[in-house]
C-alpha cells in the first residue's frame, strides 16, 4: 500500500485504528517532497519539524488518547496565508523575509483540529496570474506533464495535492484561483461562499472577491475541510454568522431530481474540442443518475472578464499601498530620503504582473475615470449577480466547464497578459456573484490531461454541491474513499 496515495480520510481512519504510524506518513511524506519537489517546485517552505510534530500524533495513540478531527494529517497552505513560525512571502521578493506573528484563522482551526502544517506552497505572486509563473521564486510545473502549468494562482496547493505531496492543501480564490489548478492538476478544490471562511490571515488581494477553500484528493476530503474552516469569526466582519451543516451528510450516489442547469454561454466558440466533450459526457451521466437537466441562460457572462480585472485591480493596488518597505518585509539598499525608498522598494520588489496590476488599479480608480471604470464595473457585477440568482429561481446548482482549455505549456501566455486573463473566464462570475462552487474530475484527455467540472450553488448553499459533485464522482470512477 502506497500511504501517500491515500485520501485524508482514508488516513484519518487507518490512524484512529493504529493500523499505521504518524511518523511513518511524515517521515514518508517529508522523504518524497525532498526527492521530488525539486522538479515540481510546489513548495516554498517545508516544516521540517513535522517529524516531531507526528512523534506526540503516535504517543497519543499509543496511550489510547481519542484523536482530534484531524490529528496527524499532513496539510500544505498557500503562502498568502500568515502562519507562525513558518514565512509567508505571497511568493514575493518584497516579503521574501516576513514570519508573522499570528496564524490566519483558516490555519489556526485546522491547528486546533490536530492537522500538522507540512510546509508553505508557491503561487502566482499576490495571487495575481492563472498559471503559478509569477511567483519571484520560480513556476511549479503540473504533475501530469512537466512542460505545463498547474494552473494558478494556488497552483502549488493543487499539484502538491496531486502529486501525494500532502493530503489536502488550503488555497485562495479570488477569481478561479482553487478551481482553475484543481481542474489543470486533477483534484478536488472548492470556493465557499463569500464569508462563509473568515479571511483574517489572508493577505489580501481583493477584499471584496477573495475566499479560502480546500484543494482535496476527494469531494469527502473537501466537505470535511469545510467542516472545519467554515463558521463566523469575530476578526473578520464579512464573515457571517449563519450554521454550518456537516458536510459529509450530503454525500449522495444518486441525484433523485436535483435540477441541473446548463447554462448556454459557458459552451462558447473558443472551448477546447476534448474540454466540451467530456462535460458533455459528465452532463449526460447527471441525467442517467437521476439528474433533471434544464437549458438557461446567464445573459451577462460575457462581461464577467472585464468587469472582474477593473473590480480586482482596483481593490489590489488599494491593498498593496501597503508594502513599502517601512515596517517589514524588503527594503531597497540605496536611497537618498523617504520617496525614493518607497519607489526604489516597490520597484525592486514587485514584479512584473503585480506592477501591471497596480498600475491598472490606480487608473481606474482616478479622478475622471472612476465613474467610467470602476462604478461601471460594479453595476456590471450587479447584473451578473442578478442572472445567477434568476437562474437559482428555476434549478438547484449549475453545472459548467471550470476552465475553456486543457492545462498549457509553461511559457505559452507569459507575454500575453489578455490570454492569460481569458484562463478565469468560466469562474470570474463566481466571484463576483460571492457564490460557492467547486471543481471536480471530469475525465481525462486523449493525451492524459485533465478536465475539470465546475458546480456552482445558491448562496451559503454549499450541501447542493456536495450531493452533485459526490454522486457525479462516484458515477466516474466509484467515489475515492
Amino acid at each position: 500500500m502506497d500511504i501517500l496515495k491515500l485520501t485524508l480520510w482514508e488516513l484519518r481512519e487507518l490512524l484512529k485504528k493504529k493500523e499505521i504510524s504518524c511518523v511513518e506518513v511524515v517521515s514518508s511524506l517529508l522523504e518524497k517532497i525532498n526527492s521530488e519537489d525539486k522538479e515540481i517546485h510546489s513548495y516554498l517552505f517545508v516544516n521540517e519539524k513535522a517529524v516531531e510534530e507526528a512523534k506526540k500524533v503516535d504517543e497519543k495513540i499509543a496511550k489510547g488518547e481519542e484523536l482530534k478531527e484531524l490529528e496527524g494529517i499532513p496539510i500544505s497552505i498557500k503562502d498568502n496565508m500568515c502562519t507562525i513560525g513558518m514565512p509567508t512571502t505571497c511568493a514575493s521578493k518584497i516579503l521574501y523575509n516576513f514570519i508573522p506573528p499570528y496564524d490566519a484563522t483558516a490555519v489556526k482551526k485546522l491547528k486546533e483540529n490536530g492537522a500538522i502544517m507540512i510546509g508553505k506552497t508557491n503561487m502566482d505572486e499576490f495571487a495575481f496570474g492563472s498559471s503559478t509563473e509569477n511567483s519571484a521564486f520560480g513556476p511549479t510545473k503540473n504533475p501530469f506533464d512537466k512542460t505545463r502549468v498547474p494552473g494558478g494562482s494556488s497552483g502549488g496547493s493543487a499539484a502538491a495535492t496531486s502529486a501525494d505531496l500532502c493530503f489536502a492543501s488550503l488555497g485562495s480564490d479570488t477569481g478561479g484561483s482553487i478551481r482553475q489548478p484543481a481542474a489543470f492538476c486533477g483534484v478536488v478544490g472548492m470556493k465557499p461562499t463569500y464569508g462563509r471562511v473568515s479571511r483574517y490571515g489572508l493577505i489580501a488581494f481583493a477584499s471584496s472577491l477573495d475566499q479560502i477553500g480546500p484543494i482535496t484528493k476527494s469531494v469527502r476530503d473537501c466537505a470535511i475541510l469545510m467542516n472545519i474552516i467554515s463558521g463566523k469569526d469575530e476578526m473578520d466582519s464579512t464573515s457571517v454568522n449563519l450554521e454550518v451543516p456537516d458536510y459529509t451528510e450530503f454525500m449522495r450516489e444518486e441525484l433523485n431530481g436535483i435540477r441541473v442547469g446548463i447554462p448556454e454561454e459557458y459552451f462558447i466558440s473558443g472551448i477546447e474540442k476534448e474540454v466540451k466533450e467530456k462535460v458533455e459526457n459528465v452532463i449526460k451521466i447527471v441525467e442517467k443518475i437521476g439528474g433533471k437537466i434544464e437549458k438557461i441562460s446567464l445573459p451577462h457572462t460575457q462581461y464577467g472578464i472585464a468587469s472582474y480585472y477593473i473590480i480586482a485591480t482596483a481593490e489590489a493596488s488599494s491593498n498593496l499601498a501597503r508594502f513599502d518597505g517601512v515596517k517589514y518585509g524588503y527594503r531597497t539598499e540605496n536611497y537618498r530620503n523617504l520617496m525614493e525608498m518607497y519607489m526604489k522598494t516597490r520597484g525592486e520588489g514587485f514584479g512584473e504582473e503585480v506592477k501591471r496590476r497596480i498600475i491598472l488599479g490606480t487608473y481606474v480608480l482616478s479622478a475622471g475615470y472612476y465613474e467610467a471604470y470602476y462604478l461601471k464595473g460594479q453595476k456590471v457585477r450587479t447584473l451578473i449577480k442578478k442572472d445567477f440568482l434568476d437562474a437559482f429561481e428555476k434549478v438547484d446548482v449549475i453545472l459548467t466547464p471550470t476552465t475553456p482549455e486543457l492545462p498549457f505549456k509553461l511559457g505559452e501566455k507569459k507575454k500575453d497578459p489578455l490570454a492569460m486573463y481569458l484562463s478565469d473566464i468560466f469562474t470570474v462570475n463566481v466571484n463576483l456573484a460571492g457564490l460557492p462552487s467547486i471543481s471536480i474530475p471530469g475525465g481525462f484527455s486523449s493525451s492524459n490531461l485533465p478536465v475539470g467540472i465546475q458546480i456552482i450553488a445558491p448562496h451559503f448553499k454549499e450541501e447542493r454541491i456536495f450531493e452533485v459533485a459526490s454522486a457525479i464522482e462516484f458515477a466516474l470512477n466509484g467515489r475515492r474513499k
